[in-house]
């Protein structure tokens, strides 16, 4: 494998469709822990919106906000929701505790859903409601007809919706099951026909440290059959898919996925990558195709399938958020992908941390990527002012961005 290096002797960044990933250089039991403190937003401060772009605050004072939602009517969702504690029984466990804490990525889950909604239509919403709460680590939500679906961490609940209502107060029908903990964010997106609800399940651990057996139906998307209400693993071996969209011309599923930890700065990246029916896609065996990961016990007959991914988004970047963006919809920005970059904590300088444009032409990514949204890290990476997440065009075309450390939900227009 090629390895491109930087001017200033580190590794280049591993990025597009033909990275230059370095060879792993396994951080032993003790893995590159570096994380900001969390500070905030303060003195009507706010990212730095690419040029020709500006961004505003469509909503602040939220509780760890991840995902958005936006209504047919124009209401936007917001599910708040943070990791919870697990079990410390490592002084690895305890330091990695202590680092989330700090950096505002561990606590008390606030466990609704909120409304928010511009009546006014000046970029700002003036009407908030809780629309759900007493959940459990909600993330993905899906309308599909008159139903509601909240990806709680346990499995996928379904409500009874109402056009219009600014609450639901049904109880909920669990139409499946999945184990918490790890990866715990369940993303959603129900399929252009309206008859299945996909479902980003990430892994318990990094590489399968308490073996295959607990990650059963884990690393995984699964398929839900709205009818029937049976479900699939539609794809697999991906460690951590989170974001999902469809491509609109191919109706092609695409996600980000976020990969394993330990083996150096640059390697290996996280990855944009369409996702093929019963395709999988190397985790925890190898990654960025066939590359072995020599600290798993292997399977070489799966290694033998596993698809290389179709763009690669950099080290350690935690590229979350997913969504298809129209051409002109910013403006200079042709159709492709906006990603939500949460932020690395496994690497000696921070990578992430900004929001970013892949350009797509012929169904496929065509281009390097573009910034949207920087300055969420401070110049010396000891402080974050924000970390971006959920992303997904809004009412009005613009493009909303929900901030986890800022508690904001940030609007970028031209």
């Amino acid at each position: 494998m090629r390895v491109r290096r930087a001017s200033d002797g580190s590794h280049a960044p591993a990025w597009g469709t033909a990275p230059a990933i370095p060879l792993a250089k396994p951080q032993g039991r003790l893995p590159t822990l570096k994380m900001p403190t969390a500070r905030g937003w303060s003195d009507g401060r706010t990212p730095l919106a690419a040029p020709g772009l500006r961004v505003n605050a469509f909503a602040t004072g939220l509780r760890h906000p991840r995902w958005i939602q936006v209504l047919p009517n124009g209401d936007v969702l917001v599910a708040e929701a943070i990791s919870v504690a697990g079990k410390i029984t490592s002084a690895f466990d305890y330091a990695m505790f202590s680092t989330m804490q700090r950096a505002a990525a561990v606590g008390i889950s606030p466990n609704r859903i909120t409304l928010l909604r511009d009546a006014d239509g000046d970029g700002v919403a003036e009407i908030r409601e809780i629309f759900l709460e007493g959940l459990n680590q909600p993330f993905g939500m899906a309308l599909v007809g008159d139903t509601f679906y909240v990806g709680n961490t346990d499995g996928v609940v379904a409500f009874p919706y109402v056009p219009g209502a600014t609450r639901i107060t049904a109880p909920g029908r669990k139409l499946n099951s999945f184990n918490g903990g790890g990866h715990w964010t369940r993303s959603l997106l129900p399929s252009p026909d309206g008859t299945k609800l996909y479902i980003g399940v990430g892994s318990l651990t990094n590489i399968a440290d308490e073996g295959m057996a607990v990650e059963a139906g884990r690393a995984a998307i699964h398929e839900l059959d709205l009818k029937t209400e049976q479900t699939r693993i539609f794809a697999a071996g991906l460690r951590n898919p989170v974001g999902m969209a469809w491509e609109p011309h191919t109706e092609t599923l695409w996600t980000v996925v976020n990969e394993r930890d330990g083996l150096g700065d640059e390697t290996p990246p996280d990855y944009l990558t369409s996702v093929r029916e019963g395709g999988f896609y190397g985790w925890p065996y190898c990654y960025w195709g066939q590359t072995v990961d020599d600290r798993v016990p292997q399977d070489t007959a799966l290694v033998a399938t596993a698809v290389t991914p179709d763009y690669a988004l950099g080290g350690h970047t935690a590229s979350l958020g997913l969504c298809w963006m129209k051409a002109g919809a910013l403006p200079g920005f042709p159709a492709g992908m906006a990603i939500g970059q949460h932020g690395s904590w496994n690497r000696s300088t921070l990578s992430g941390y900004k929001v970013v444009f892949v350009p797509f032409e012929g169904g496929r990514p065509s281009g390097p990527p573009r910034d949207i949204l920087s300055g969420f890290l401070a110049p010396d990476e000891r402080e974050s002012y924000g970390r971006p997440v959920g992303v997904t065009p809004g009412p009005d075309g613009a493009l909303l961005v929900a901030d986890d450390v800022g508690d904001v939900i940030w609007r970028v227009t031209g």
